[in-house]
């Protein structure tokens, strides 16, 4: 009998996520800006400055730029606009920058209003008032990539690959629909405060009609790093390490440090590590390095390579893991930070990757904090693997390919991605 694992599974599958996701957000839960790194760099120049411009001149490098149609436009809204109540000054400011980033067909270059700058800082801290979802894009329409461990959305039903049609909460007075609405809109309109309800009008693969879903915002805390020990049939007192990560966020690297010092404080009875980054959708690079830094002694972890050259970045006080039989679990919601360090270890190492492709996040975002408190999310670089492969737009694909089917309500699920990494990785015993 193969030393196999059956257990209930509350991860959902990635299904068909057809184009790129500007961020991957928890609403109210926690969102990340997929593969960015800080920089704490502020503009010199206020956007109150522009409220009190007497000279519209463009600076000598932009002669050649008619601001003047800019110019012309706002004055004819300010003089000829019905209602004379909805011109303000700060959100046509804040929505021409929005237009200005957005003319670059990137989806992952955003300006940040100042409140959804400090929704983005607010989510890498893990603890939010929502309903614990990741939300992205499916066919150009809002969807749910998946739903937070037993977080509200998940208790009230929600799916992952539920499309998103409407969100309405009649405390704040909203009723919208999602089509051309931006994941920041629709992050800030499916947060609220403690205990409030939100409506979403799901769509959903294999129902006729779509159907109201209601749930009540809660606090939500997100453990990054998940360790469970695994009995291994048929080897009395053998275990295989499940190691989880949700996140590359802030409070990973101690929540990592303490799962390694567990591990290795019963390295005797470990038989191997399944490395398990599904549905993890990335965030800072300094924690893809310090994590891959366990399983590598030395070398590159992976290069940058922007406009002005590139970069690389070399596994750091690492190691402790070496030795260690790994085998990592990835699918379509693993992007980013996540496919930098399975592309680094299975290209150093040889680890072999179980599961279903991955998302394919391959671009670097610097965060820019602009003064009065707006963001600037640029993309500056692409990652490179150690091998040479970038990620960008082609995610990596699986060694070993194993769909997750999902089973019949009422039906208890078996985990075959994670059954067959415990295969592998015992067989590496």
């Amino acid at each position: 009998m193969s030393p196999l694992i059956s257990r209930p599974l509350t991860l959902q599958k990635i299904r068909r996520i057809a184009i790129g996701i500007s961020l991957l957000l928890l609403c109210g839960g926690i969102g990340y800006y997929l593969g960015f790194r800080r920089a704490a760099k502020e503009f010199s120049v206020s956007p109150m400055t522009i409220f009190d411009v007497v000279n519209r001149d463009v600076p000598p490098e932009h002669r050649a730029i008619n601001f003047s149609l800019f110019w012309q436009v706002w004055d004819e809204l300010e003089q000829s606009y019905l209602d004379p109540t909805k011109i303000n000054a700060e959100k046509m400011v804040y929505g021409a920058i929005s237009g200005m980033t957005s003319a670059l067909g990137d989806p992952y270059t955003v300006f940040l209003s100042p409140q959804d700058n400090q929704q983005t800082k607010e989510n890498l801290a893990g603890a939010f008032f929502g309903i614990g979802i990741q939300i992205g894009y499916r066919d150009h329409q809002l969807a749910v990539i998946a739903p937070i461990k037993s977080a509200p959305a998940q208790e009230a039903g929600i799916q992952s690959g539920d499309f998103i049609l409407r969100i309405t909460d009649s405390g704040k007075g909203i009723d919208r629909e999602t089509q051309a609405m931006t994941l920041n809109e629709a992050v800030s309109l499916i947060r609220g405060d403690l205990g409030t309800n939100v409506v979403l009008r799901i769509a959903r693969d294999g129902t006729d009609e779509p159907f109201d879903v209601t749930v009540q915002r809660k606090e939500i805390l997100i453990p990054s790093v998940e360790l469970t020990f695994l009995a291994v049939e048929d080897r009395e007192g053998r275990f295989v390490a499940h190691l989880r990560l949700t996140q590359f966020g802030e409070r990973t690297k101690a929540e990592w440090d303490e799962a390694v010092t567990t591990i290795l404080s019963r390295r005797a009875e470990v038989d191997g590590i399944v490395f398990d980054v599904r549905d993890n959708p990335g965030g800072f690079l300094s924690g893809a390095i310090q994590l891959a830094s366990d399983f590598l002694k030395n070398g590159t972890v992976v290069m940058q390579q922007g406009r002005q050259g590139s970069q690389t970045y070399n596994a750091e006080n690492g190691g402790r893991l070496v030795g260690i039989p790994v085998v990592m679990l990835v699918n379509g919601g693993s992007a980013s930070a996540s496919e930098i360090v399975a592309g680094a270890l299975r290209d150093r190492l040889g680890v072999t990757l179980v599961g279903e492709k991955t998302f394919g996040k391959g671009t670097v975002q610097e965060a820019k904090d602009l003064t009065g408190g707006a963001g600037l999310h640029v993309t500056t670089s692409k990652w490179i693997l150690p091998s040479g492969q970038e990620i960008a737009d082609t995610g990596l694909a699986p060694d070993v390919e194993v769909a997750q089917v999902e089973e019949p309500e009422g039906e208890e699920s078996v985990d075959e991605q994670l059954n067959k990494a415990i295969e592998l990785v015992i067989s590496d015993k």
